[in-house]
């Protein structure tokens, strides 16, 4: 049994007990253990390191810990240039920000858009995340073997408040979701990982998570509640399930939830999207659906 010394930084420290944040503590280190497996005993999953030092030297997660091994672990760094370390591995969207430079309009056609699946509690942020246009999976039936070989399989990264489903091998991204209430989530995600040049607003099925498609007003007449067909001229629909989306009376709210958690930077192409999508979102943000807002089961046929 060798000790070590630990130090965590920043938002990390939320995963430590009270005595241990924001200080330097020694510990007693299990036979053989390596770097991943003594940050996640003491209580932070991997997928919340980005970067690792262990006496001053970036280190993967696999190093075997010796007797008075120094070890500071880091989150994402939102200002500080570290191109020169070895961060732990990234998303791939994320990744691409530390390739060589780009103009702002190559970065952005460059980019790979995150594509997230979350666990059965997280039901309100997955649907903020459809409506800002990210490609999310959520089902409440799901099991955590499933969403870890769902995320392993199709490249996804796991969003929980579980911070045992996020400790395990086979996931190598992941983010802990901090706060309860849907919004918030949003909102932390953004910054976390810097989703506001991906968003593609009200462009998903809020139900489904397949791409809308813009529908003949004639075509969907019969399926829209009478005050809908005298102020509303342009609709979406999703093939899978037919609901009709309109830009009604949410959209606002909506819009400025949006413009919140980017700053007001989306870019001119995705208001465009936005205005064409005539999508009508439920009656709070992850709240539950409502017949009013989009309905359309039995809608156009194709």
């Amino acid at each position: 049994m060798v000790t070590a010394t630990f130090r965590f930084y920043d938002e990390l420290n939320g995963f430590l007990p009270r005595a241990r944040r924001g200080r330097e503590f020694a510990t007693p280190c299990a036979r053989a253990a390596t770097v991943k497996h003594m940050i996640e005993a003491l209580g932070v999953p991997h997928t919340e390191a980005a970067l690792v030092l262990v006496n001053g030297e970036s280190s993967g997660f696999g190093r075997l810990l010796e007797e008075g091994d120094r070890v500071a672990v880091y989150p994402r760094f939102g200002t500080l240039d570290v191109t020169a370390l070895s961060r732990l591995p990234q998303p791939p969207h994320m990744a691409q920000e530390s390739q060589q430079p780009q103009q702002p309009q190559e970065a952005h056609d460059s980019r790979i858009a995150p594509r997230f699946v979350a666990d059965a509690h997280l039901g309100g942020l997955a649907r903020l995340l459809r409506m800002a246009g990210f490609d999310t999976l959520y089902d409440n039936g799901y099991r955590d073997d499933e969403i870890v070989a769902i995320a392993a399989r199709e490249g996804r990264i796991v969003l929980t408040r579980d911070r045992e489903l996020l400790k395990r091998r086979a996931v190598s991204q992941g983010c802990y979701l901090h706060a309860i209430k849907p919004e918030i989530q949003f909102r932390e995600l953004f910054d976390r990982l810097g989703l506001a040049l991906d968003a593609q607003p009200f462009s998903l099925c809020l139900h489904c998570n397949l791409a809308l498609r813009a529908v003949d007003k004639a075509l969907v007449l019969d399926a829209l509640p009478p005050s809908v067909r005298e102020l509303h001229e342009e609709f979406t629909t999703c093939e899978a399930c037919r609901r009709v989306y309109w830009k009604g009376s949410h959209h606002k709210r909506m819009r400025a939830l949006l413009d919140t958690v980017t700053g007001g930077a989306l870019p001119a192409a995705h208001d465009e999207a936005a205005a064409s999508c005539g999508q009508e979102p439920d009656s709070a943000p992850g709240g539950p659906e409502t017949d009013a807002t989009h309905r359309a089961q039995g809608g156009p046929q194709a």
